[in-house]
């Protein structure tokens, strides 16, 4: 019988000639992803942790990404107790304060890669489905058993087929295509589903297949994954990893899904995710008069230099417009050093722009751009939840690079097609 992507890198991982949808299976994962925001579960295991130790040293990858440098004493213990865990267990892949958020990273360094299994106590691990590794979140306490077992438990995902067809159009990116597909089928569309993207996906970057996958969860999908193909190869080249490193995996021809979506591509416009959902989207067109305070281009979705091009190239020799704020957060310390190397970086901050540290940024709402009570912010992210940038009273919208850095000379949401 034919199988889908999950099926056969589940039962790959359980050790089991095949699975099926709602099997609960255990698995060994690659690699477990965990960062200052969540690693302080270590310190509710430390009895155990003393007693038997971690599965292994190469089993965690932990991250200093979200809130950094530190913005309180509080934050500064915890990055001093994750630094110790560190030295003490000998940790492998540890990336401390300034070298990128995790999910860009987990990429960036190889340490995702076709056909492996990783699990992350954070909601967007399901982004390295953009290389073709089944990836997902889970929970802090599953993590903490993990990190002294070396597994957990899974249940097979049902899975949905997304075909994308035709050609995407100028002024129109990744982006929008995320939010044409979330607020189509909705947040809870995909529920624990494994989402596979099929079609003409030769017209995606890497860069825009991450920020696809990185959202998949906003529809509720457990993982959302692209096949390797030439683009997947040269990357995975680019960083020095052979074609013998890794073991694709691919969906038999008549495997069975519980849905099957069609898009055609030159249908989708422009878009933006208004407050306070992120299926509550709309066309760029009917939010024109939209005012906005602060604008955001960077993040785990949209922070790579792909996406700094695109707003560089939109604002060299002009200027924000006055009493408004541009934040430019790069997802990785290699991302920004490439950009400027670039004159990217230049180009913005000559523009009105203000450079953060590569990271998490304001995106939580813990600091670095936290909003004021009546304040809107267009933003890359992935998010726009009441509160999630630190203020309840305060709207957030989603949209690409280009809508926001086109919004941010005029103060106002704005169609990037008009520049």
């Amino acid at each position: 019988m034919d199988k889908t992507f999950v099926e056969k890198i589940l039962a790959k991982y359980a050790g089991l000639k095949e699975v099926v949808p709602s099997q609960i299976v255990t698995v060994r994962p690659d690699h477990l992803l965990t960062h200052d925001n969540t690693a302080a579960i270590i310190q509710k295991i430390t009895p155990e942790l003393d007693q038997y130790g971690i599965y292994s040293k190469s089993l965690p990858i932990i991250a200093l990404d979200h809130v950094i440098p530190a913005s309180s004493e509080k934050t500064a213990t915890n990055h001093k107790k994750i630094r110790e865990f560190v030295n003490k267990y000998k940790i492998k892949n540890f990336f401390d304060v300034g070298v990128g958020v995790c999910h860009q990273l987990v990429i960036e360094k190889g340490l995702a890669l076709p056909g492996k299994l990783i699990l992350g106590s954070d909601s967007h691990t399901c982004s390295y489905g953009a290389i073709g590794a089944f990836s997902s979140g889970i929970d802090r306490t599953e993590a903490a058993s993990l990190l002294l077992t070396g597994e957990t438990w899974l249940k097979v995902p049902n899975s949905i087929k997304i075909n994308l067809n035709e050609n995407l159009k100028k002024g129109v990116f990744a982006k929008d295509v995320i939010l044409h597909i979330i607020g189509d089928i909705s947040s809870s569309g995909a529920n624990y589903c494994s989402v596979e993207f099929h079609g003409n996906i030769s017209q995606f970057s890497l860069d825009d297949r991450f920020t696809i996958s990185n959202m998949g969860v906003e529809m509720g999908a457990k993982n959302a994954v692209f096949f390797v193909d030439d683009i997947i190869k040269k990357f995975l080249s680019s960083i020095g990893i052979s074609e013998n490193s890794y073991s694709a995996i691919y969906p038999d021809d008549n495997a069975y899904y519980s849905k099957e979506l069609n898009y055609n591509l030159s249908d989708i416009v422009p878009l933006v995710a208004c407050p306070h959902t992120v299926d509550n989207v709309k066309p760029v067109t009917e939010l024109v008069d939209v005012d906005i305070q602060q604008y955001l281009i960077g993040t785990c979705t949209n922070g790579r230099l792909s996406d700094l091009r695109i707003a560089a190239n939109i604002l060299k020799g002009r200027q924000i417009k006055q009493n408004v704020r541009l934040l430019i957060l790069p997802a990785s310390k290699d991302i920004l050093s490439k950009a400027l190397k670039e004159g990217l970086i230049e180009t913005l901050v000559n523009a009105g722009a203000v450079i953060l540290p590569p990271g998490c940024g304001p995106c939580l709402g813990a600091h670095q751009g936290v909003l004021a009570p009546g304040e809107k912010c267009l933003s890359t992210a992935n998010r726009n939840f009441k509160g999630r940038m630190g203020c309840k009273e305060a709207e957030i919208y989603l949209a690409s690079p280009a809508t926001v850095a086109v919004s941010s000379l005029y103060g106002r949401i704005t169609d990037p097609r008009e520049v």
